[in-house]
């Protein structure tokens, strides 16, 4: 329980910093050391990460860095895609959920990476796209239900890059939207019947709200490169382990 309070603390510290990406980590936490099965750990990691950001969010709507319109749409779709990934996610293996895990992590931090290299203001909100935000979301939410993450590690790159978001808005719309599509997901997990450890959830929940606190309130002090390169690389370590474990038979 120790280990899972330890790491509540970081996870949450994630999550305020760079607008989601937690569930990057709760996961192989959850089923490397705090011991859970690959398929209980997902639902738990949906409740950590919605503790996380909770907290995270409201630092976020105060500093005025959410872009509501685009975060609704998103949401909206995300919300009914985590439905088909819960229902993919009760018939596929734990093997072949860390495998996915780990190649959408390394696309993500490739695209983030990327996009924190150029040099570029925050613009404020752009234009809600419709046509864009609906599909993009509802593959975000699929991956919710099915792999168990918030999905933040994919919605900031594709705010960044597909949709010309300002990296700081990004990361605030992001928080908003994982914090729905987390519900969403736990909510359809347990609805599926999935096995839920709340002693476990509770515990690295409320270290992840505490860290997400203090992660908000240090990110504006931050250059938004070191930001966006410092996640980038989390995503691609964390990445690289999860598929090596795999591989090993570690875990599964």
């Amino acid at each position: 329980m120790i280990a899972a309070i330890l790491f509540g603390l970081a996870i949450g510290a994630v999550v305020g910093m760079v607008g989601g990406g937690g569930a990057v980590l709760a996961v192989p936490v959850l089923v490397y050391a705090v011991g859970l099965d690959v398929h209980e750990a997902t639902t738990v990691s949906l409740a950590v990460v919605a503790a996380a950001t909770a907290t995270g969010a409201v630092t976020q709507m105060r500093s005025g860095t959410v872009c509501w319109s685009s975060a609704a749409w998103f949401a909206s779709a995300a919300v009914a895609g985590s439905v088909v990934g819960t229902a993919l996610n009760a018939v596929v293996g734990g093997a072949a959920l860390l495998m996915v895990f780990s190649v959408v992590m390394l696309l993500a931090a490739r695209a983030t990476w990327e996009r924190a290299g150029q040099e570029r203001s925050d613009v404020g909100c752009p234009r809600a796209q419709a046509k864009v935000l609906l599909p993009v979301g509802f593959v975000v939410g699929a991956l919710t239900g099915l792999i168990g993450v918030g999905g933040g590690f994919v919605i900031v790159p594709a705010l960044a890059i597909g949709l010309s978001f300002g990296m700081r808005q990004a990361m605030g719309t992001s928080m908003v939207i994982v914090l729905i599509v987390s519900l969403a997901g736990l909510g359809s997990h347990l609805v599926a019947g999935n096995p839920f450890d709340a002693e476990v959830a509770l515990a690295m929940g409320g270290a992840a709200a505490a860290g997400a606190f203090l992660g908000a309130r240090l990110a504006p002090k931050v250059p938004v490169r070191q930001l966006g390169r410092g996640f980038a690389v989390l995503v691609a370590l964390v990445a690289v382990g999860v598929a090596s474990a795999t591989l090993a038979g570690v875990g599964v």
